[in-house]
């Protein structure tokens, strides 16, 4: 039975009898209203498409239960952004299959990495101009962490108006990020945004096949103090810049720290689909990606830049921006890029206006102060 989200009830997620976590949970509406025209066609193309991350979820996990952190962890190849393990290179054909069976919905170019040419058009037959959609994929986002069994990675996909190559992220019209649970976890959500219907949730239970909707919610909080609030510094490269950034930032919001206290918490999840997540959902209250910022400093070093976010692992920004969450490019403009396989993005997540009204001032500041920026 279809189902379109509604009105939405404040109900306790239980475990035995003990609440454990409380999520909005809408009421799902026996009759899906239908969508025609234009409109429809992304509707339907999203559904496809957020059934494909079902069947690459059920995959991957499978892969991750069958083989060996270290078999699958190993390096397939190395391509010029990025480097292919072999749990990305496994993903590979079943998503080629996957979207070509989405395709069957509307046509449109594919651009993924791991894809011979870096885009395919589907249906196959179709040229390149004369379909009307680009879609935009990071089949696993996070695959390190998964690997490991660490965290969850994310399934990323955008769906925009084709523009070719100057197709940008304003362009888009639909997004679908799915998680990727370890092997030891049974719940897993997936959130999806179209223009017409917004933002929709669901919790799927691996398990039972049990699937409850809810409606995320970023933090409402006006400050960072107890919150978690940080920059990313994945890997090595001049990331003592990073460091001192958010240092200096933190000390002047919140202060110095008491003897023996905390003020604030950060969370290093290598994944920006997960970042986003934690944002759209009320942990995060502000995260950051400069890593293209460092260009400058690595130069001066002798260092080349590494590896930096690209647009595929921002593609979905559609869903936390909907929910009111504050992303910027490191200007302070609305986040937007090209929407190809090789741009490096950086980009600032804040959970609403309040955060942004007091963090960004002071880490404009700063980013002059550190030659981060003209």
């Amino acid at each position: 039975m279809g189902g379109v989200l509604g009105l939405h009830s404040y109900r306790p997620i239980l475990f035995g009898q003990k609440v454990v976590a409380e999520i909005w949970v809408a009421f799902i509406c026996a009759e899906e209203i239908p969508v025609v025209g234009e409109a429809g066609t992304i509707e339907a193309l999203a559904a496809s498409i957020r059934q494909a991350h079902l069947e690459l979820v059920r995959e991957v996990v499978h892969a991750c239960q069958e083989q060996s952190p270290h078999f699958l962890g190993t390096v397939d190849r190395d391509l010029p952004g990025d480097t292919i393990f072999r749990l990305d290179a496994i993903a590979e054909p079943i998503l080629l299959q996957l979207f070509g069976e989405a395709a069957q919905v509307a046509p449109f170019v594919l651009l993924a990495e791991g894809l011979s040419e870096g885009e395919v058009t589907l249906p196959e037959d179709q040229s390149p101009s004369g379909v009307p959609w680009r879609v935009i994929v990071d089949p696993i986002d996070g695959t390190r962490g998964l690997v490991y069994q660490k965290r969850s990675a994310w399934i990323l996909t955008a769906v925009a108006v084709n523009r070719g190559p100057d197709t940008r992220l304003r362009d888009v019209v639909a997004a679908v990020q799915t998680e990727i649970p370890t092997i030891k976890q049974h719940l897993f959500d997936q959130l999806w945004w179209t223009q017409e219907k917004g933002v929709r949730a669901v919790r799927h239970n691996r398990l039972t096949g049990e699937k409850i909707a809810f409606y995320p919610r970023p933090s409402s909080a006006d400050t960072i103090l107890h919150g978690y609030a940080m920059l990313s510094r994945f890997f090595p490269g001049a990331r003592d810049v990073i460091a001192a950034v958010e240092e200096r930032l933190v000390r002047e919001l919140l202060g110095s720290s008491p003897v023996g206290k905390a003020l604030c918490f950060e969370d290093q999840y290598a994944s920006t689909g997960g970042q986003f997540y934690e944002l759209s959902v009320g942990h995060d209250r502000f995260t950051g990606d400069i890593r293209p910022l460092l260009a400058k400093e690595l130069k001066r070093r002798g260092q080349p830049l590494g590896l930096c976010c690209h647009p595929y692992d921002v593609c979905t920004a559609s869903i936390p921006r909907a929910l009111g969450v504050i992303l910027t490019d490191p200007y302070g403009d609305p986040l937007d890029f090209p929407l190809d396989l090789g741009s490096d993005v950086a980009w600032l997540g804040y959970a609403n206006e309040q955060i942004h009204a007091k963090v960004w001032p002071v880490l404009r500041r700063l980013f002059d102060e550190f030659g981060l920026i003209a």
